[in-house]
């Protein structure tokens, strides 16, 4: 009996090799070819800038058939073109085909300026000057608004403040319980002296956060789609994809420091959105005053926030017409998967033509 654990086909080896290097010969002449990566694919026009944040509104290849015009709000942590981040994989080019009237908020580069920009400068001054250039532009008293993980959270800040100027609210991969036990990103925030660490570095750097998220998943995201992509160096259009999707992930803007500590204390360590005991500006953030329709969509194989820390949204409003949307993908992918283009815009445009 052949006492050697390891059963080594050589010529098989041979060819295994053999590929991998022509994999490698056709990835050099493909990145070559590859020009310029670009995000954010379908045209759009600047409507309302103010300090580093601009509002785009999106054209489609036909009107706009819904009367209610629809805002994202995205997160600060990165640049909001996931929603928008190639010609068949945009959550907003679907949402324009099924007729919506869509806004973006893109938040911009916080530089030395921002330092000292608080959640109430994001949410009660920039969100706020925006949801009325909408209304303003549309004759309406109301829009709907949509956002997304951070922007979620501040999206239900705002509705709970400013009920009157929302109709219908959409939150996406939003987390309001901040310490549920799957809760990786909590677990960690809940152990940094934030005071200690703002007051040290300022705005958080973006390289920083990055390293943060990637450690949570840390051979899938560091080592393993870097092997993966020897298997796509062959495909021009497989690999440019990748390198939209890279450039999406490296290319984010550092944090402001006053707001950082605030969402980190408030939100992570005090989890004080799910009690009832955020304050914005003197006033208190209460949700139960959050009584227009809310469609809740999540991820269910969500890393960054678990199902468990966005569901129990459905307890804490006071809206009799709430509707939970479970995708089965995770926190990425409920943007950009071929399924989500599928079922995720139209399910969104279906729930706000109900009402």
């Amino acid at each position: 009996m052949n006492g050697n654990p390891f059963h080594i086909d050589p010529e098989r080896a041979r060819e295994e090799v053999e590929a991998f290097r022509r994999k490698l010969e056709a990835g050099v002449e493909t990145l070559r070819h590859v020009g310029p990566i670009t995000l954010g694919a379908t045209p759009r026009e600047a409507i309302y800038t103010e300090d580093k944040l601009t509002l785009w509104h999106f054209q489609g290849a036909t009107p706009p058939t819904a009367k209610t015009p629809l805002l994202i709000c995205y997160a600060l942590v990165n640049t909001p073109w996931m929603v928008d981040l190639q010609d068949d994989r945009s959550m907003v080019r679907n949402l324009l085909a099924q007729g919506e009237d869509v806004y973006l908020i893109d938040w911009g580069y916080p530089d030395g300026a921002d330092r000292w920009l608080t959640l109430e400068d994001y949410i009660e001054g920039y969100l706020d000057r925006c949801i009325d250039v909408v209304r303003e532009r549309h004759g309406v008293t109301a829009i709907n608004l949509l956002g997304i993980c951070q922007g979620g959270v501040f999206s239900l800040c705002y509705t709970a403040l400013h009920p009157g100027k929302v109709r219908n609210l959409i939150t996406m991969v939003t987390p309001v319980d901040f310490h549920t036990p799957d809760n990786m990103l909590s677990h960690w925030a809940r152990q940094v002296d934030i005071d200690l660490f703002v007051d040290t570095v300022g705005n958080v750097p973006a390289d920083l956060m990055n390293f943060a998220y990637l450690t949570l998943k840390p051979l899938r995201l560091n080592q393993q789609k870097y092997v993966d992509l020897v298997d796509i160096l062959d495909n021009p259009r497989e690999v440019e994809n990748f390198l939209r999707m890279e450039k999406w992930i490296f290319d984010s803007p550092d944090q402001a420091g006053e707001t950082f500590r605030q969402f980190a204390r408030d939100f992570f360590q005090k989890n004080l959105l799910v009690k009832g005991e955020v304050t914005l500006g003197g006033r208190t953030v209460d949700l139960a005053r959050v009584t227009q329709p809310v469609l809740n969509i999540y991820a269910e194989q969500d890393h960054l926030v678990p199902p468990a820390a966005s569901t129990p949204l459905k307890d804490v409003v006071g809206s009799a017409d709430y509707t939970a949307l479970a995708f089965q993908g995770g926190h990425i992918g409920i943007y950009v998967s071929g399924r989500a283009q599928k079922l995720v815009p139209p399910a969104i445009h279906e729930w706000l033509r109900q009402r």
